[in-house]
């Protein structure tokens, strides 16, 4: 279909629009970098016009102005039902995008002081780089799926797009410094993985061979047009070349790289277009093929460099190419996508709290084993759900293959950590549900990527798009069961160390909660939910309180606490399954032994409620605090991750010295986990004579 479009755009569009579409971004471009006034020439330049300190990135712009003109008209004509992304690798080519989104008009349409006027068009020009939208691409900027502040993923996240979405096409544009990412490497081969999981659409990736990355030449540009064809061949793609500068050339290796292009997943070659023109095309030529063109060229626009930049704009015609309301001008139309219709809203998840405590209820007596894979089993059932794995699932307990041994197709593994949250990325980001399921301690290779997607969905929040599916992780392969090389729960530390109200640490009990905890996470929308659930967990604990914990993220367990008001002699609060399973022994042989100890036992499911007040959405008012931790009590608080964790959450309202965290200690060396038990004072003899140390004093509170 993609083909067919480009072809019948190609007869129906004249080249001679498609150009002068790439000359109007172009100039936009320049002028937004380097005009504060005059943004048409209308009058003679004067050095009064330029800005003081230009700012902004130049080099990326003239490649990626060319593909989106050669695009426009294929985009025009896109029917109804299906899609066309653009995703850019370079968060750099801010100023492109801001340039098109304002000659299809979406600009004005989400920020009206910036529509199609001559008001408009000065302020697109005089206001770069905006403080409320940025100078780099962001969701300020409409129908932008990724922010590009990392380079490396775009191609995967491209890849996500299209999965169980045979309508869409994406086509990813990619620097050839960005093709030296680990991320961008892996994602070539990586398609293969996705072989047979699924019906999908089609990804044309474009890599703008530019020659320089922003400190010199790139890597990929030193190979001869013989070995880049062989790389790419020896990849799965076959490349097709353009050098960009002649616009029906373009247009039809465009189309020929579509003809030949498969759809993901599909065996066999695939194409990859590459443009190979230089970097900032159309800076002085004394500046060409120098690291110089990367950000503003010009150093003294107003001064020395001001005759330059004058005949530099000069050159574009503006006149011709934008009309004195700033509207485009007639020829440039016909190149142009109109605005579509925004995707409509997700429904708001209801009855979660009650889904996910039948759940729990489903689940009671079965170990991790059964009940986190049948939450995704069942999941996968109720519509379109990915679950992307680095080669984990069966090591994690997850086996997701049917009756004769065949993997769910709704499954994929790949040995990329990278990989597998950028597909999740793209899956959620175009309105699907995914889940990325890793040991605890590879997690944290993906730390960037998220703190990434948490900045776009916050970015999103504020310029009040609708909601998507969560990010959502689950932990398991936990270090307390592991060898010294697979111990390090640091990625909810550093998480939580970012303070993004949406991000959720849920700590599970046991397989049941675990199962809750899934249930809940995959259905709420625009969170990012980390679940920490050990795949060795055996011990259960009573469901009394499952809703509260899913609801408020804590709960005081009944069948453990002292009944009646009035301050206990000490609190035991666990947060994770081992540290579940320890307390709970803990306060067993404590009802045993010490009778006379008034005991409160706490369950903190999500890491957090125990937030300073009005720091997150659950954060415990002080009330709920005082009910929960008392005013006078010794709290043994014992985690699964670091300790840090707690007391950073806390805050201002930490209780001080009555306050005793445990939790997870790097040993420096392999130990057992005997060892490691001890190390980190979880061990059943260092539990008890904390307690005991912390309570052996005459005002031990009898019970009545």
């Amino acid at each position: 279909m993609w083909a067919d479009l480009a072809r019948r755009t190609n007869r129906l569009v004249p080249d001679a629009s498609v150009a002068a579409v790439a000359d109007a971004l172009d100039y936009l471009c320049l002028a937004q970098l380097y005009l504060r006034d005059n943004p048409l020439l209308a009058r003679p330049l004067t050095p009064a016009d330029i800005k003081p300190r230009p700012a902004g990135h130049w080099g990326v712009c003239p490649p990626v102005n060319r593909m989106l003109a050669a695009l426009g008209p294929l985009q025009a004509a896109v029917p109804d039902g299906y899609d066309l992304h653009v995703l850019h690798g370079a968060g750099h080519a801010g100023p492109s995008a801001l340039a098109h989104a304002y000659l299809t008009g979406r600009l004005g349409r989400a920020h009206p002081g910036l529509s199609q006027s001559e008001a408009g068009l000065r302020e697109l020009v005089s206001g770069f780089p905006r403080a409320d939208i940025g100078g780099e691409i962001t969701p300020m900027i409409p129908d932008h799926l990724h922010t590009g502040g990392q380079l490396g993923p775009a191609l995967a996240i491209g890849q996500g797009t299209v999965l169980d979405a045979p309508h869409r096409l994406s086509v990813v544009l990619i620097g050839d410094g960005e093709c030296e990412t680990g991320t961008t490497a892996a994602s070539w081969l990586a398609t293969r993985a996705l072989h047979g999981t699924g019906d999908h659409g089609t990804v044309l990736p474009v890599v703008l061979l530019n020659g320089l990355r922003m400190g010199g030449p790139s890597v990929l540009s030193a190979l001869s047009r013989t070995e880049l064809t062989a790389y790419f061949t020896g990849l799965g793609h076959r490349p097709v070349y353009s050098d960009g500068l002649d616009t029906g050339q373009l247009r039809q290796a465009l189309a020929e790289a579509l003809a030949a292009a498969q759809p993901l997943g599909i065996p066999g070659s695939s194409r990859v277009l590459i443009l190979t023109l230089d970097k900032g095309h159309g800076a002085p030529a004394r500046l060409a093929g120098t690291p110089a063109v990367h950000k503003t060229p010009l150093l003294d626009p107003a001064g020395a460099g001001f005759e330059v930049l004058a005949d530099w704009l000069a050159s574009y015609q503006p006149a011709q190419l934008l009309t004195p309301e700033g509207r485009p001008r007639p020829h440039l139309l016909a190149a142009l996508p109109l605005p579509r219709p925004e995707p409509g809203s997700l429904p708001a998840p209801r009855g979660c709290v009650a889904a996910s405590a039948r759940g729990a209820a489903h689940a009671a007596g079965r170990p991790f084993a059964q009940a986190a894979p049948e939450v995704l089993r069942t999941r996968a059932e109720q519509g379109p759900f990915r679950v992307f794995s680095p080669d984990e699932l069966a090591s994690n307990r997850l086996d997701l293959t049917d009756e004769h041994g065949r993997p769910a197709p709704w499954a994929v593994e790949v040995l990329n950590e990278e990989l597998c949250h950028a597909w999740a990325q793209g899956y959620t980001e175009t309105g699907r549900h995914a889940l990325v399921a890793t040991y605890e301690a590879f997690a944290p290779i993906t730390l960037s990527l998220i703190q990434q997607q948490l900045k776009h969905r916050s970015v999103r929040r504020h310029a009040g798009l609708a909601p998507l599916p969560s990010l959502v992780y689950l932990l398991t392969s936990l270090g307390w069961h592991n060898t010294f090389t697979h111990q390090n729960p640091s990625l909810a530390t550093a998480l939580l160390a970012g303070g993004d109200p949406t991000l959720h640490v849920l700590t599970p009990a046991d397989p049941a909660r675990a199962a809750a905890a899934l249930t809940f996470a995959l259905r709420k929308l625009d969170r990012c939910t980390i679940v920490v659930a050990g795949k060795h967990t055996h011990l259960q604990h009573p469901l009394e309180t499952v809703d509260e914990e899913l609801r408020h993220g804590i709960a005081i367990w009944p069948h453990l606490t002292h009944p009646g008001p009035g301050e206990p002699g000490l609190i035991l609060a666990s947060a994770g399954d081992l540290p579940a399973e320890a307390l709970t022994t803990l306060a067993r042989r404590l009802h045993a032994e010490r009778p006379g100890l008034r005991l409160r036992y706490i369950h903190v499911h999500d890491l957090t409620a125990l937030a300073e007040n009005g720091t997150r959405p659950l954060a415990l008012d002080p009330d709920a605090f005082a009910r929960h931790f008392g005013t006078r009590a010794p709290i043994i608080l014992a985690t699964s991750g670091h300790p840090a964790d707690i007391h950073a959450l806390l805050g201002r309202r930490h209780p001080g010295p009555r306050l005793t965290v445990l939790g997870y200690r790097d040993p420096g060396r392999p130990v057992s986990q005997e060892h490691l038990r001890r190390l980190c004072g979880l061990d059943e003899v260092g539990l008890w004579k904390l307690a005991t140390t912390l309570t052996d004093t005459p005002k031990e509170t009898p019970v009545p």
